[in-house]
Order: structure tokens, then C-alpha cells, then sequence
């Protein structure tokens, strides 16, 4: 029996995987971007400097107290907040969604000021399964939705029910559909963290560790950093802001045209998101240039001219001729306020006033500013049928729903011609991959973006031959050996990844490239993916070796430490595998595999009553987990308990028919007398 418990702990189960979001993407080949943008020398700010530290926007209230009243009710100054009836836009009459392919039900409700979520699975209408947890923040203003998150110790993750404000509708959130509902795991990490709010205080070396998150997105992520701002005020200096530039914090709306929009864009530009060399999510600054970086990817299709996703609204714009038009007709403006020449984000939108306060007319102005008097228009749009003479952006910036997130509408800002059904193309042709913002990335970035569509988005393997063909192109070095150990990692060509580890010289990646740790854990995930390579080929001192370089390097992403645990197992050092999964245990709780694996080596020393407290523990937070219930039917076949492990077994085999281990152990319990 216990080498039926080994295999399923080391070597049937617990693979680590990497769950895709939800929205599916095919591209070929790279293009480059269409967009026209005003190149201009980048402005000396002071809060560019190092120096510059973020202050909170509580300081900015002390002398701009209407804009920061205002400014609160945004979607922005709402993007999060600590879980609050104040702050909720759900309705909570009837707070209940039901996931039929994980049979599992959900139910949102309050006690007192304290949200709570219940997951439970009923069975004849018994209740099999119930798992509660307190709900830690709101994120999403409520205009369009509400989601959920969970912290668990300091890790964050997102919980299992959205509310759909505009339907009015409790559903799943966007990506846990089709049967990959994560429950309550999906981890919330700082790309996520940083456009949904202020910059948090994030734990270098993890995934979503948290020693403190903001309630909100403040001034100083269109402004920047404002200490030195703030520091000068106090001081009783003054700049005439009418005539001048006050170059102690940045005013978007005295930036060039391309450098404003690449404040928009940090967050209202969602796809595909490449880091630059040594760059973090932490370190754009409003006034610089967003390609410095990042680089954010999008797949073109012709003929989905009216698809897009939710937060794509810079991309839409830049593709309206209203836009390309007014960029080149402003290029070169000497202008205070170059946007004024020009259709940038802020012509229609006061970033200090929420947009469920700004009235219609406003937004119709800066068409009319263009195209002529109202009445004008409606003279040349006599002969529409369609024309109701409402507004401008009825029409032109018509209403649809996103392709990445459900039971949301929000206005296309794609500004042009309503195209009618007759005019629309049926055949949807993929045209490449392309940089929104940035005309010709490096071929390595390239490369790191189609590896990235195929890890998150779809996986295709046209995505890695395009990566291989970029790769190619690029050059040697540290970072295009980082690259490739992705690109054969993820082709399981494990061989070729060793190959390529000894070619180069494995002390000098271990002692020379291996070595810093980083926001986005580059190094760390390259040394885990050597270990994963020398694990797969039963290489096991060598597994133990890199694995513990990429705790080292990442000490708190548990993904990581769980795998150490168990390679440090297979070479029979249990006493430092138990070390690893109680540390786990200690900084997150909420880690189900950890406790089916320390369960599994406390079987090992006859500790079977402290097991089966593991197990059971992670049976509440996952009932279908198929590693915690193979461990329980060793230790109930301890207990001789037969008609129990059959039981576990069924169920394991309900939940994956294809597990060997599982079907092999059923089948000899059932030939026995």
C-alpha cells in the first residue's frame, strides 16, 4: 500500500500547471502597429527621479479637496475597496449561482458588515460539501461589475462569484467557465494588482503575496510620484500653471499626444503584456514612455473589425480616422495643452468627474468641434434611416459586448461609419500578432510574446513555431537563454532543454545568470523549469539542486517550494521535505496540495491520526482533488477499511477516467474475495 500512496503523491499527481484565462487568440506572425503617434522629446520631470517617492492621495486632498471629491466617485477612485456594504453594487435578494460541470453551488451574503461566500455541493439534497470564506476586498466600481477576492495569510486570489451590474445577474467570473472554475485559487499578482489599483506593496520573490494593498487607484497614477510636488508647495513656491509647465508632477494634459495616451494605455490597453528587460509593472511613470517598459500584443483579424476586448479602448480609438486625422494635423503644436489640438482620451473624458456624471453634450461637443453644428449633421443625415438625431456616439461609437468578459456592454471607441449587417465580412482571416504600442519590437520580445499567447491565451502550436522563428532572429546571450528554456519547457522537449544547459555550462548559469531576484521571477522560473527538466529525466540530485536555486531566488512562490518538497522526497530527505510543506502550510493556508503531501510522509512514520487531519482539512478546501483522496484510500487501507477506499476511488474515476492509478487500484480491490 504504500507504494500505491508513493506513486500517486510523486508521480501520478501534482503536476504543476498553469491554468489559461479565458479568452481564446490565433496568431501566425508578427505585424507591426498602423497607429500614428506624435514623437516628441521627452519632458524633465522632477518625479522621474529616483528620488520621487509616492505619497498616498490623502496629501493631494489637502489642496485639492473638490478634484479629490470628485475624483473618488470614479470607476477609478472605486476600483477596490475592503469588502463594505457601502462599496458593493451587488443585489444580494438572491445571491446564488450554481456550476453545474463542477456541481458545485455558491452563495454571496452579509453578516452584519462582513461579506461571506459559500460553496457547497448537495447529493440527493444532502450537503457533501460546504467550504466558507469571508470575502477580504471588493475590486470593480460596480459599473460594470463586482468580483471578489480572498486573502488567504498575504496571498490573494479570486473568488468564484461576480455581479454582472448592467445585467443585473450573479454569475461566474470571466475565465472560470467551461469547466476551469479555480475556486478559490486563482492567484491575483501584481500585473493584475497594478492597473486595478494604487501600486500595492508586493513581496519580491512571489506570485501574490501582499504587505499592504491600497483601496483604490489614487492621483499619482496619472500624476506620478508626488512627494517633491508636495515638498515644493510647502515651501510657499508658486508656478503660474496658466502660462507654464509645473515640472514637480506631471499634468497629463500638458503631455504630448503620444506620451498622454501611454498613461491610458498602461491599463486601458489590455492583451498581451512583454516586460522589457529588467522592467517591472512597478516602474512606468506617467510622462515617460510606456514602450520603454513594455510592450503589449494583440492578434488582428481581418474581418472581426467590430470585435474587441473590454479594456482596449486606446487600441480602438488610435484606429479611428478621427484620431489618425487630428495626430497628424497636431504634430509639431507648441500648444500649453497639445490634446486640445488633437482627439485623445481626455477630449471626452474628465478623468476627475465619473462618467455616469458627465452629461451627453459633452461628449458630442468634441465631434462638433470637428464635423460642424449639430443641426448641420442632422441636415446631412436626412437621408439615414437609422438616425434619431440622439448623439454622435449612438451611432458611431455603437454599443456591443466584449469577447473576453460576459454580460457587459460598453461603447466601441472605434470611431467611424456604422457598418451594417450586409457590409460585415463573414470570413474571419487572422493577420499576426501586433505591438499596439511600439512599431518594431526586438525580435526576443517577439518571441517572448508568442510563448506568452500560448501560455495564457491558447495553446496552439503555430505560437511556438512563431516563437521559435523569433528566436532565431535574436540574440545570444542571458536573456535568449531564458527564452528558450521557456520555449522547450513548454514542448516538453526536455532533452534539448539539458542540451542547452550543457552547451552553455551549467555552473555558469547557476553561479552567474541564476542569481537576482526580480518582480516577474524570470530567473527563478528558468531555474524551475531546469529542475522540472532533470526531474522528468529521473536526474533526482540535480532536480533538488535547481529547485532549491529557484527558492532561493523566489522563496515566496509556494508553487516552487511544494516541488523542492517533493523532489527532496525522491531523494529520501523527508525530514527537509516536511520542512518545506510546513512552511508552506504557515504562510498560506488556503494550499491544498501541501497538506495531501505532508499527510502523505506523516503516513510514512505511522503517523496516521495526523494525516488524516491533513487530509481531511484539504478535503474541505477541495473536495475533487484527486491527490488528497488517493492518500486517503492508503490510509484507509491502513485501516482495512475497503468499502471506504472503493468509495474514494469511484469518485476519483467520476472525476478522471484516465487515472491509471486509480483504475489499477479499484480493479484489485474488487478481485479480492
Amino acid at each position: 500500500m504504500t507504494t500505491f500512496g508513493f506513486y500517486s503523491l510523486f508521480f501520478r499527481l501534482n503536476k504543476f500547471i498553469l491554468i489559461p484565462f479565458a479568452f481564446l487568440l490565433l496568431s501566425l506572425s508578427g505585424c507591426d502597429s498602423p497607429k500614428v503617434t506624435v514623437k516628441k522629446e521627452e519632458p524633465l520631470y522632477l518625479n522621474h527621479s529616483d528620488t520621487a517617492k509616492y505619497i498616498g492621495m490623502s496629501a493631494c486632498k489637502l489642496c485639492h479637496q473638490s478634484v479629490y471629491d470628485s475624483f473618488v466617485q470614479t470607476g477609478m477612485g472605486r476600483s477596490i475597496a475592503l469588502a463594505s456594504q457601502k462599496h458593493s453594487s451587488a443585489d444580494f435578494s438572491n445571491a446564488t449561482l450554481y456550476d453545474e460541470l463542477k456541481q458545485l453551488h455558491y452563495k454571496a451574503y452579509w453578516e452584519k458588515d462582513s461579506m461571506y461566500m459559500l460553496e457547497y455541493r448537495l447529493r440527493k439534497n444532502d450537503t457533501v460539501h460546504a467550504h466558507l470564506n469571508k470575502v477580504n476586498y471588493i475590486i470593480g466600481s460596480g459599473q460594470h461589475t463586482n468580483s471578489h477576492l480572498l486573502l488567504s495569510g498575504q496571498y490573494l486570489s479570486q473568488m468564484p462569484m461576480t455581479f454582472y451590474t448592467q445585467k443585473g445577474k450573479w454569475d461566474l467570473p470571466p475565465g472560470f467557465e467551461n469547466g476551469v472554475n479555480t475556486r478559490f485559487s486563482r492567484k491575483i499578482g501584481l500585473e493584475c494588482m497594478s492597473c486595478h489599483n494604487a501600486y500595492p506593496d508586493f513581496v519580491l520573490g512571489s506570485e501574490n503575496k501582499y504587505t499592504s494593498i491600497p483601496q483604490g487607484i489614487d492621483c499619482e497614477r496619472c500624476h506620478g510620484p508626488g512627494s517633491i510636488h508636495v515638498a515644493q508647495r510647502l515651501t510657499g513656491s508658486k508656478i503660474d500653471t496658466s502660462k507654464y509647465i509645473d515640472y514637480s508632477i506631471v499634468n497629463p494634459s500638458k503631455l504630448p499626444i503620444d506620451l498622454q495616451f501611454d498613461i491610458c494605455q498602461r491599463c486601458h490597453l489590455q492583451g498581451n503584456t512583454i516586460l522589457k528587460e529588467g522592467k517591472s509593472f512597478y516602474d512606468f511613470k506617467p510622462g515617460k514612455r510606456l514602450s520603454d517598459v513594455m510592450t503589449v500584443f494583440l492578434p488582428k483579424y481581418l474581418g472581426a473589425e467590430d470585435e474587441f476586448i473590454m479594456a482596449s479602448h486606446a487600441d480602438r480609438l488610435k484606429q479611428s480616422a478621427c484620431f489618425i486625422k487630428s495626430a497628424e494635423r497636431a504634430e509639431g503644436t507648441k500648444a500649453l495643452k497639445p490634446y486640445k489640438n488633437a482627439l485623445t482620451c481626455i477630449t471626452c473624458h474628465n478623468p476627475h468627474i465619473s462618467v455616469k456624471s458627465t452629461r451627453s453634450e459633452l461628449f458630442d461637443r468634441a465631434c462638433i468641434n470637428c464635423h460642424g453644428p449639430a443641426e448641420q449633421m442632422a441636415d446631412r443625415h436626412k437621408q439615414i434611416k437609422q438616425y434619431k438625431a440622439e448623439s454622435c456616439y449612438t451611432c458611431h461609437m455603437p454599443v456591443s459586448g466584449s469577447t473576453d468578459i460576459p454580460h457587459v456592454t460598453v461603447h466601441d471607441h472605434y470611431i467611424r461609419v456604422p457598418i451594417g449587417k450586409e457590409q460585415k465580412q463573414k470570413i474571419k482571416r487572422f493577420i499576426g500578432l501586433y505591438a499596439v504600442n511600439e512599431k518594431n519590437p526586438e525580435p526576443l520580445v517577439r518571441a517572448k510574446a508568442y510563448l506568452n499567447q500560448y501560455d495564457k491565451f491558447e495553446q496552439n502550436s503555430l505560437f511556438l513555431d512563431s516563437a521559435a522563428y523569433w528566436l532565431k532572429a535574436s540574440s545570444e546571450g542571458a536573456s535568449k537563454f531564458q527564452v528558450e528554456v521557456q520555449l522547450y519547457f513548454t514542448e516538453g522537449s526536455h532533452s534539448k532543454l539539458l542540451q542547452r544547459v550543457k552547451s552553455i555550462g551549467e555552473q555558469k548559469i547557476y553561479n552567474e545568470w541564476c542569481v537576482a531576484s526580480s518582480y516577474d521571477n524570470a530567473w527563478a522560473w528558468t531555474s524551475y523549469r531546469i529542475a522540472e527538466a532533470y526531474n522528468q529525466s529521473n536526474q533526482n540530485t540535480a532536480a533538488v539542486k535547481w529547485f532549491s536555486k529557484a527558492v532561493e531566488l523566489a522563496p515566496y512562490q509556494l508553487d516552487f517550494r511544494n516541488k523542492l518538497g517533493n523532489a527532496l522526497a525522491n531523494t529520501n530527505q523527508m525530514s527537509e521535505a516536511k520542512t518545506q510543506f510546513k512552511f508552506i502550510l504557515k504562510e498560506n493556508p488556503s494550499f491544498v496540495t501541501a497538506y495531501s503531501n505532508l499527510a502523505y510522509l506523516l503516513m510514512l512514520e505511522s503517523k496516521f491520526a495526523e494525516a488524516k487531519a491533513l487530509l481531511s482539512t484539504g478535503l474541505k478546501l477541495d473536495p475533487d482533488n484527486e491527490n488528497l483522496m488517493l492518500n486517503l484510500v492508503t490510509l484507509l487501507l491502513q485501516s482495512n477499511d475497503k468499502e471506504g477506499a472503493k468509495a474514494y476511488l469511484k469518485r476519483v474515476l467520476q472525476l478522471n477516467k484516465n487515472n491509471r492509478s486509480a483504475q489499477m487500484a479499484l480493479n484489485r480491490l474488487e478481485s479480492e474475495p
